[in-house]
């Protein structure tokens, strides 16, 4: 049963590891847009769920409507983003609505889509974000499930490597390295502890990073049947000599934008704390077999 929707500041209605109870939606919102890889406009429905229903999507445009639960033993593949699946129901690039649903500490959510793949929408997970703070969120009288890591892990393939280690509080750190100039070297830090400090929170320092592309790969990756959807109103673009679509809305933006694939990925373990998570050149499939390896090791709290 759900109680009735807070009227606090939106920050602090954020995901606090201390908070013991389940949350979900205060209503539902919509939002419509092109697939990233798919190209195909599909219309996105989030409702408020019982407890322990955790997050789930609805393929409202298959016979049955059936379910797909966002848990990372559903993660079919993760080419340039993460699909999951159940049996012949499919969803592609989820994390940036799953990124904006975990920070925000909605644990229980429907999400009808009527097509294969979440839209894109600015390339971020802003809009997500605002919808979800314009609906509101509502506490759940039910035990939230935290758990901990209870021991280090280590996934690396090449140079590129995710790590999770125990730590006093949770923390993502980021780390890519590009040649082209515009993006160089670049790191980013940052915990869910700081939701609440406006210079810090997720809605303003990460949600907003958009998805990036080099100008180069672009011809090659259509012809392989990817970013068909993609463009410079959902994504910002490195050519030889820069940017071709500035501005940018941070000057680490692409690394930002790692992070909040990240933290979406690794929300299909559900709600963990105390734990570092540094990652470096790594990718969607680095992200999911760190979260394959580190789920045996949690302990409930």
């Amino acid at each position: 049963m759900l109680s009735q929707q807070s009227k606090e500041d939106p920050k602090e209605q954020a995901l606090s590891l201390s908070n013991p109870w389940q949350q979900t939606l205060a209503a539902s919102f919509e939002q419509s847009g092109v697939g990233l890889h798919s190209g195909q406009l599909t219309r996105v429905k989030v409702s408020p769920a019982g407890p322990n229903q955790g997050r789930y999507f609805v393929r409202t445009d298959l016979p049955d409507a059936p379910p797909v639960p966002a848990r990372v033993e559903a993660v079919s593949q993760t080419t340039l983003s993460t699909e999951l699946a159940d049996g012949e129901s499919r969803v592609r690039t989820v994390e940036h609505l799953l990124a904006a649903l975990a920070t925000l500490g909605i644990d229980n959510a429907r999400i009808e889509i009527d097509g294969p793949e979440a839209p894109l929408l600015d390339g971020s997970a802003k809009p997500w974000v605002d919808a979800i703070l314009a609906a509101g969120i509502a506490a759940q009288k039910v035990q939230r499930i935290v758990r901990s890591p209870t021991t280090p892990i280590f996934v690396q393939k090449g140079d590129a490597f995710v790590t999770a280690l125990p730590a006093p509080s949770t923390r993502f750190t980021y780390g890519i390295d590009f040649e082209p100039s515009a993006i160089g070297n670049q790191w980013h830090s940052w915990s869910p502890d700081q939701a609440a400090d406006p210079e810090n929170d997720f809605g303003g320092q990460i949600a907003p990073a958009r998805t990036f592309a080099l100008a180069h790969q672009i011809e090659q990756l259509r012809a392989s049947g990817l970013i068909k959807g993609g463009s410079l109103e959902n994504a910002i673009v490195c050519g030889e000599s820069g940017w071709l679509n500035p501005p940018l809305r941070f000057p680490n933006e692409p690394v930002r934008h790692k992070l909040l694939d990240l933290v979406g990925d690794l929300s299909l373990l559900g709600v963990v704390s105390n734990i570092h998570v540094l990652a470096y050149k790594a990718s969607h499939y680095l992200h999911v077999e760190l979260a394959k390896k580190l789920q045996p090791t949690l302990s409930t709290s």
